[in-house]
């Protein structure tokens, strides 16, 4: 069967790994604190997911070329509801952390397999809209999780939080049973060494990549940092949530933003310094006020930055690819899933949100100009 998947099914799909991550944020003080360890150690734990979800791109991304999407994707819940009920479960840290890698492997379907099944329907302006809209949904995930992941961390801690995340994760699995169809065309053979060293040869790959990393790094150093940053200024958990409103709302104006350039036929490579602009102004802020509650202004900035460059970025990054979509989708979230667990990794031993997104926005203002 070969059909158009629901673009709400889509939205959700391509929701739940951010709501994933996003509700894990405001527990990273309870894990610390119940497992005894540093808050730099329970920070670490975003690194490790991100890099385990760099390989679940792939194996997921491969797999949904040899097997079909829609197996692919029900196989990849399966094993996150499992990973999220270990995590719930231990009362180990490396378990825990095991599980988290797990969980971060399980998930990672739902963003390879959604943005190859859009990409097997959609083409050129019309998959640019698709994505943006599929932004205007991501606006919405952080503001669910932070919110959720705060309330149910000041009720009973990071238990609850994996609790929740085990009963979504049946949810979505029963979800995708009943609705979501298979989009795969004609399979085709894939030379993945060829394919791979294509596209590593492929500077506009390269480039895109790049730009993908760093704007997931300094959204989700936010994640990673914020809720210690509260901490130090004297907020609780619960309030570190409620701040998930401010970058939900900033990443929503930043879809909107990007979907009136589009109606506008604005050029892409305008779009995107636009965003690397206000990503450098967010940055500027949050280092000038990271002593005070009010940093979290600024950091708006940065949300809208990720709202305008990511569907842009995403929508024109396979363009050459289509017929090997599921193979080069995987290679190019492997690359910047990759990038992206590194930086998290250097921003959790450095423990300084406004130095890293500094770093960020240079490098990103860099890459922009250079990618012209």
């Amino acid at each position: 069967m070969n059909t158009k998947p629901s673009l709400r099914l889509m939205v959700v799909m391509l929701m739940f790994p951010q709501v994933v991550e996003t509700i894990y944020s405001p527990a990273l003080g309870s894990i610390a604190q119940s497992f005894a360890i540093t808050d730099s150690q329970a920070a670490q734990t975003l690194s490790v997911y991100f890099l385990a979800f760099a390989f679940g791109v792939v194996v997921w991304g491969i797999l949904a070329d040899k097997l079909g999407r829609r197996p692919t994707m029900l196989v990849g819940l399966l094993i996150y509801a499992f990973a999220a009920l270990v995590a719930m479960l231990t009362d180990n840290f490396a378990v825990l952390m095991l599980a988290r890698a797990l969980s971060a492997f399980g998930i990672a379907v739902g963003s390879v397999v959604t943005q190859t099944m859009l990409r097997d329907v959609f083409s050129g302006e019309e998959l640019a809209k698709v994505f943006s809209l599929m932004g205007i949904g991501i606006a919405i995930s952080p503001v669910l999780g932070m919110l959720l992941g705060g309330q149910l961390t000041a009720i009973a801690g990071y238990h609850s939080v994996f609790l929740a995340l085990f009963v979504i994760a049946l949810m979505l699995l029963g979800y995708n049973l009943f609705k979501l169809p298979e989009t795969r065309q004609e399979p085709q053979p894939v030379a993945l060494v060829h394919l791979s060293l294509r596209m590593l040869k492929d500077k506009h790959i390269l480039y895109l990549a790049l730009l993908v990393a760093l704007y997931n790094i300094a959204l989700f150093a936010y994640y990673q940092l914020g809720a210690f940053a509260f901490s130090e200024l004297g907020y609780a958990s619960e309030q570190f949530g409620y701040s998930g409103i401010a970058l939900g709302l900033g990443t929503l104006l930043g879809s909107y933003l990007n979907k009136s350039l589009l109606a506008r036929k604005v050029a892409q490579d305008f779009r995107l310094l636009v965003a690397a602009i206000l990503l450098t102004i967010g940055a500027v802020g949050v280092y000038a006020l990271q002593d005070s509650i009010w940093f979290v202004a600024p950091m708006m900035f940065v949300v809208v930055s990720f709202g305008i460059a990511i569907p842009n970025v995403l929508s024109v990054a396979l363009a050459d690819y289509k017929q090997q979509a599921g193979s080069a989708g995987a290679l190019f979230g492997l690359l910047y899933y990759l990038m992206i667990g590194g930086g998290l990794a250097l921003a959790g031993g450095i423990q300084q949100l406004g130095i890293v997104l500094l770093a960020c926005s240079v490098a990103t203002l860099l890459v922009t100009v250079l990618r012209k």
